[in-house]
């Protein structure tokens, strides 16, 4: 099963087909599914917006949301409770699910989401050999991994390259450590990741990344620790932490340029020199594409 299909068998027959009849250039680049009650939906595939009309004028129905909530947790509100609050569930595959709806407080904080208003079902997809371009610059002239930092806005395929390069380096020889915070980059599913990763990569799935980059130095001893968008103040710690324990680190941040990582949690970090390779990727001309890479 595709990674889109994965995606379309949790979606009623309604709101499916529509999308399996969209042309297969448009379904092979297919990025985004939204679905808000009482609109239409859309797609994103290749940056391009694509409006999705249902058969005989239907609009999508706060019933249909509720039907496809349920799908997605396997009817399990239990389970994704935790991760509901934070405004998004990940499922099989690694796909990601965004939900908005009225907030539920408990003690000034998010606890649960309901009265479902729209969805945003973020396809995951793994491309091997998209790290071929950056090896070079992440393994210096020995051949050791330098602790590397991938920047770039959102939507840019920050997370499909930080999974190719866990492969390849894996491949490599090296013992990677993945801590995979919220499901996305291995993909977990009843205890087997749904890309490859190579044959050196052990997984902590669904871990804090502070503990979780912790957990893995002292139990895996691994050669580099690999993780997702860092940023907490509780991240730095544990990222001097692996760099004195000489366990490198690949990660990914949120922003344009140095400047934006500077002015973050970890600019800190960034103004010591501890990520010698600093990597900025760009949705131009398409996702994925190396914009820069800074050596310090």
């Amino acid at each position: 099963m595709n990674s889109l299909e994965q995606i379309l068998k949790k979606l009623p027959e309604h709101i499916r087909i529509p999308i399996m009849d969209l042309p297969s250039n448009i379904r092979a680049g297919l990025e985004e599914i939204r679905i808000r009650a009482c609109g239409d939906m859309r797609v994103l595939s290749e940056n391009q917006e694509i409006t999705v009309p249902l058969k005989k004028k239907a609009v999508v129905t706060r019933e249909d949301l509720d039907g496809i909530l349920n799908n997605l947790l396997d009817y399990s509100y239990y389970a994704y409770e935790e991760e509901l609050a934070k405004g998004y569930i990940t499922i099989e595959g690694g796909h990601r699910v965004g939900v908005c709806g009225r907030a539920v407080l408990n003690q000034g904080r998010v606890s649960l989401i309901k009265d479902i208003s729209s969805l945003n079902l973020r396809r995951s997809r793994e491309i091997i050999g998209v790290s071929e371009q950056v090896l070079p610059h992440i393994l210096d002239r020995e051949g050791r991994i330098q602790n590397t930092l991938i920047i770039s806005p959102p939507k840019c395929g920050k997370t499909t390259l930080l999974r190719d390069v866990t492969r390849a380096l894996s491949c490599r020889g090296f013992k990677v450590g993945l801590c995979d915070e919220r499901s996305e980059i291995a993909g977990m599913y009843r205890g087997s990741p749904s890309y490859d990763l190579g044959p050196r990569t052990d997984v902590l799935d669904g871990c804090p990344k502070a503990q979780g980059m912790a957990m893995l130095i002292r139990a895996m001893s691994p050669d580099v620790v690999v993780t997702d968008e860092i940023g907490k103040a509780e991240d730095i710690e544990a990222i001097e932490t692996a760099v004195c324990a000489g366990v490198s680190i690949i990660t990914t941040i949120h922003g344009k340029s140095r400047e934006d990582v500077l002015a973050s949690n970890i600019g800190q970090l960034v103004e010591k020199n501890v990520f010698p390779c600093l990597i900025f990727l760009s949705t131009y001309p398409k996702t994925g594409t190396i914009r820069e890479v800074l050596h310090v």
